[in-house]
C-alpha cells in the first residue's frame, strides 16, 4: 500500500498531555489517537504492530502445546460472586445489569469463565493436562491512566491457563510458560528481567513478572550483587549475613568512660561494631 493511502496523520508538535517518550512518539507518528482517558484507536500502523506481536505470542503459546480459544468479555455477576472476587474487587471492576436485571461484569480477567469451562468439560483426570489461552479485551477502570498504552482502561491481554494433575504436573507447566515468555521477549528484541513478585489478586502459592527498566517506571526492583537473585520490592526478602565464627579473646577489662555510644566502642577496640554490645544504665 502506497504511503498516501493509508489511514494516518502525523503531527509536528509533542502533545502537551503527553508525559513519556513511547507515548509522544506513537501519538506523532499516527500510530495511536485517544477517544477517552486510557481508551485508544489503533490506527493501521498501530494494528500492523499489535497483530505482529500477537502472531510472535501465539507462535510461542502453540510450541508448548497450549490451545487458543476465545472467551467472552461480559461475564454473569454470579461466577465472580461463586469465588468471592465480585465483593473483593473495587470500582476498578465493570459493572452493569442487562435489560433483564441480571448482574453481569465487564471482564478484567477470565478465572472464572475458564474453571466454570473446566469443571463442565473435564470429567477425568486422562484428560489432563490442558493447556488453554486467548487473546481479548479487558476492562479496568484504572483511578489515572498514563504513559500511553502502558496504563490505560481498555486493552487486549494474552492470558493463558494450565489444568493439571497434581502439583508436579503444575510446576512442568509453570516452566513452560516462563521460558515460552523469555523466548517471546527475546524475539521481540525487549530486554527484560524476571522477578519474583505478588500474587495479588490471582491468588497462588509463587508469581514472577518479567519487566523492562525505565526512568518513567513506577516499580522498584531489588537484585542480589551476589547470588543475582531478583524481586519486586514488594516481596523482596532479606536475610540477615551470618557473622563470622572465632574464638573469643582472653577476658580482660577495659576502661571506656569515654565510648557512650557503640561507634566510639568499637573505634576505641579497633573491631567492628557487629562484634561490640555496650550496656548502659541510667
Amino acid at each position: 500500500m502506497r504511503i498516501g493511502s493509508l489511514f494516518f496523520t502525523t503531527l509536528r508538535e509533542d502533545p502537551a498531555d503527553a508525559e513519556m517518550p513511547s507515548h509522544r512518539l506513537l501519538l506523532r507518528a499516527g500510530y495511536i489517537r485517544p477517544l477517552g482517558a486510557g481508551i485508544y484507536s489503533l490506527l493501521p500502523l498501530g494494528m500492523r504492530v499489535n497483530m505482529h506481536v500477537t502472531q510472535v505470542i501465539r507462535e510461542e503459546m502453540n510450541a508448548i502445546g497450549a490451545q487458543e480459544m476465545l472467551m467472552p468479555v461480559v461475564h454473569p455477576a454470579d461466577l465472580w460472586r461463586e469465588t468471592g472476587r465480585y465483593d473483593q474487587i473495587g470500582p476498578e471492576m465493570g459493572r452493569f445489569q442487562d435489560r433483564g436485571g441480571r448482574d453481569m461484569v465487564l471482564a478484567m480477567t477470565h478465572e472464572e469463565v475458564v474453571t466454570d469451562l473446566l469443571r463442565k468439560l473435564i470429567s477425568s483426570w486422562r484428560q489432563l493436562p490442558q493447556q488453554m489461552y486467548h487473546f481479548q479485551t479487558k476492562w479496568r477502570d484504572e483511578p489515572r491512566s498514563r504513559g500511553g498504552l502502558i496504563r490505560v482502561r481498555e486493552f487486549t491481554m494474552k492470558d493463558a491457563y494450565s489444568a493439571d494433575r497434581d502439583e508436579a504436573g503444575l510446576d512442568h507447566s509453570y516452566k513452560l510458560y516462563y521460558h515460552a515468555y523469555t523466548r517471546i521477549f527475546a524475539r521481540l528484541g525487549l530486554k527484560t528481567i524476571a522477578v519474583a513478585s505478588d500474587v495479588g489478586m490471582m491468588g497462588g502459592s509463587q508469581a514472577h513478572e518479567f519487566m523492562a527498566f525505565s526512568e518513567y517506571g513506577e516499580d522498584t526492583l531489588v537484585i542480589c550483587d551476589t547470588c543475582h537473585t531478583a524481586s519486586n520490592r514488594q516481596v523482596a526478602r532479606v536475610r540477615r549475613a551470618t557473622p563470622a565464627s572465632e574464638a573469643p579473646l582472653p577476658l580482660e577489662e577495659v576502661k571506656t568512660p569515654d565510648a557512650p555510644t557503640i561507634e566510639a566502642l568499637a573505634k576505641q577496640l579497633g573491631v567492628g561494631p557487629e562484634r561490640t554490645a555496650k550496656a548502659v544504665f541510667f
